[in-house]
């Protein structure tokens, strides 16, 4: 290991923790964020959702399995959910420099220094995620020797311009049609459809998908605030008006709650982690799912046609929503996990039972 660097993590409210640096040198600024899953640090930090934070693991070990190979299927990469690093940097609490996995190739050190992203360890996680909790996210800054730059707050800015593909993508050739729209999507939802029988056709976040054919709709997650895409809104809006099966996850659950007359609010926190117990409303069965948002939507304005689907058992906040008559459906959990718990990924059956009963 090189010579170890230090570096500054500075809050917004110019609370400072001291850390070593073990990725690339530079100073940035985004808004801190905790998670509490205990693995899956590769693809957390591929996830296109994490766009503009700076992440907290606050499992204390990070790095022992290193970094996976970087190989493909269908076009798509096997081990991770996208073809970068999103966050803007990630503070840990113990960095394990040598790793042991069969699939590994690289530290998780080296691959932050190839993606440029700053790390830092020795930072008491714990605390920054219990001062994180008590005050809601903060904006914070890593800073490097005595250079000093603003905070930026992702919030403010439409994020998910920046992580949407620019260009139509084709991928499969099932029998089901669909056209995704990517607000940011994860590998493993096209993994999901593709091994379902389904053709899917990637378009940018704020292509007017209405003019395409298809079979179905579906909307993926995202980071940033859902108001940030009116453009994908108003599409949407024009999507609910008809009949063909739409299906959402996390910011696409939030896109079509807006469409449909509903509003959505920023959580004090978030939910991200591997543990969210969620439950059918009236239900008795519990399922275990992977999260990573930082916005919900508000049940309360939801119009007259429609319902919630799921509800979060420790906060009591909407995790999903449906339409009482129509084909649309939406979860604001992961259900392609990845990672984390598939309790709930037959919600990807039901999307193509949906567009089964539509084609008859």
């Amino acid at each position: 290991m090189h010579e170890l660097k230090k570096a500054r993590l500075v809050l917004e409210d110019g609370t400072v923790y001291e850390g070593t640096s073990f990725g690339y040198e530079k100073s940035v600024s985004g808004e801190v964020v905790f998670y509490t899953a205990m693995t899956g640090y590769p693809e957390s930090l591929t996830d296109p959702s994490y766009k503009g934070q700076i992440l907290v693991p606050t499992y204390p070990m990070i790095g022992n399995y290193g970094v996976p190979v970087d190989d493909e299927r269908d076009g798509i990469s096997k081990f991770f959910e996208s073809d970068k690093i999103h966050c803007k940097a990630l503070v840990i609490s113990d960095y394990s420099s040598r790793y042991s996995h069969w699939n590994s190739q690289k530290s998780l050190g080296d691959w932050l220094k190839e993606q440029q992203i700053p790390g830092l360890f020795g930072i008491d996680t714990r605390a920054l995620t219990q001062k994180l909790r008590d005050h809601g996210a903060m904006l914070g800054k890593i800073l490097f020797d005595n250079e000093d730059i603003p905070y930026y707050d992702p919030n403010k800015d439409n994020i998910v311009a920046k992580v949407s593909t620019k260009k139509i993508m084709e991928y499969g050739n099932g029998k089901y049609k669909v056209v995704l729209v990517d607000c940011g999507v994860k590998n493993n939802i096209l993994r999901c459809l593709l091994k379902r029988d389904v053709t899917v056709k990637r378009v940018p976040w704020n292509y007017d998908f209405t003019k395409e054919k298809f079979d179905g709709i579906f909307l993926s997650n995202g980071p940033g605030d859902p108001s940030r895409c009116e453009e994908t809104i108003e599409h949407i809006r024009k999507a609910l008006k008809g009949n063909t099966p739409i299906m959402g996850i996390c910011l696409g659950n939030q896109l079509m709650a807006r469409a449909a007359g509903a509003s959505t609010y920023k959580l004090k926190y978030g939910h991200r982690s591997h543990n969210q117990p969620v439950m059918n409303p009236g239900g008795t069965r519990c399922y275990i799912t992977s999260q990573n948002h930082g916005f919900a939507i508000d049940e309360t304005t939801l119009p007259a046609d429609w319902e919630p689907l799921f509800v979060n058992v420790n906060d009591g906040t909407n995790e999903g929503i449906q339409h009482k008559k129509k084909p649309f459906f939406s979860a604001q959990f992961h259900p392609e996990a990845s990672s984390g718990p598939v309790d709930t990924e037959f919600l990807f059956d039901n999307f193509i039972a949906a567009m089964k009963t539509s084609k008859k």
